[in-house]
C-alpha cells in the first residue's frame, strides 16, 4: 500500500481505523473506572493519526515545487506528538497516601498515540497486532495479577474518629483481628467540631489480605467516637 494517502477515502479509512483501535483500549479502561476512558483514548488516537497524515502529506505542495529548496523531515511532527502526550498521561497518574495509581492508564494513552501515528502512516498490520497485544495484556494479565500477585497490591484505609488515648490501639486491633499487616500509617492534623476533636488515620495494607472488605469496614465503624471509614 502506498505510504501517502492520495485520496479522501484513504484518509477516512485511516482516521476511522485509529478511532476504532484506540477506542477498544479506551473501553477497557472505561470498564475499570479509570480517569482516562473511551473518549480520551479515542481522541488521542485520532488526533495522533491526523498529525501523522499532516506530517507526511500536508507539505507536499512546498516540497514538490520546482523552485523549492525545502528539506523536510516527516518524523518531526510525530516526535513532538510522542513527547507531548506525556503531559496528558501524567494527568491520569494519582499519588495518594503513599500509593501510585493510573500508571497503566497513562501507558495505554501513550500506546493510543502510537497507534494513531502508525495508522496515519498506513501501517495497518502493525497497528492491529499492537492493539491485540495491548488488549490481551490489559484483560488477561490483569486476571493473572489478581490471582497470583494480589498480595503485592496495596489498599488505602482512612479512618476518622474522635480523639482519645486508646484510639490508635483499637484501630490496630481491628487489623490484627482480620490478620491484616499494616505496611504504612499516617495521622492527619486533628480537626475540632465544638468541644470535640477528630483525627484521621491513614493505613496502607495488603489488598490480598482483605478477605471481607465490608466486615472490616463495619468493624472499624463500630469503634466508639463517630468513626468514618474510607477504603
Amino acid at each position: 500500500m502506498d505510504l501517502l494517502p492520495t485520496d479522501h477515502v484513504e484518509i477516512v479509512i485511516r482516521l476511522l481505523a485509529a478511532a476504532f483501535l484506540s477506542g477498544l483500549i479506551g473501553i477497557e479502561r472505561e470498564a475499570k473506572g479509570q480517569p482516562a476512558g473511551l473518549r480520551t483514548h479515542l481522541l488521542v488516537g485520532i488526533g495522533s493519526c491526523l498529525m501523522m497524515i499532516l506530517s507526511i502529506t500536508g507539505f507536499d505542495s512546498f516540497i514538490n515545487s520546482e523552485n523549492s529548496t525545502i528539506r523536510y523531515d516527516p518524523a518531526r511532527i510525530p516526535s513532538y506528538v510522542i513527547s507531548g502526550i506525556g503531559f496528558l498521561g501524567a494527568g491520569t497518574i494519582i499519588v495518594q497516601r503513599g500509593s501510585v495509581r493510573g500508571l497503566t492508564t497513562a501507558a495505554s494513552v501513550w500506546v493510543a498515540a502510537g497507534l494513531g501515528l502508525t495508522i496515519g502512516a498506513g501501517m495497518y498490520f502493525s497497528a492491529f497486532l499492537t492493539t491485540a497485544i495491548v488488549l490481551l495484556t490489559l484483560y488477561r494479565l490483569y486476571e493473572i495479577e489478581n490471582k497470583f500477585f494480589k498480595s503485592r497490591l496495596q489498599k488505602n484505609v482512612a479512618v476518622t474518629a474522635e480523639d482519645r488515648e486508646t484510639l490508635f490501639s483499637e484501630l490496630v486491633a481491628v487489623f490484627e483481628e482480620f490478620q491484616m499487616n499494616i505496611h504504612e500509617f499516617g495521622i492527619e492534623n486533628a480537626v475540632s467540631y465544638g468541644d470535640k476533636s477528630f483525627s484521621t488515620f491513614n493505613f496502607v495494607v495488603s489488598e490480598g489480605e482483605i478477605n471481607n472488605e465490608i466486615k472490616v469496614a463495619q468493624k472499624l465503624q463500630s469503634i466508639e467516637g463517630g468513626t468514618k471509614v474510607i477504603m
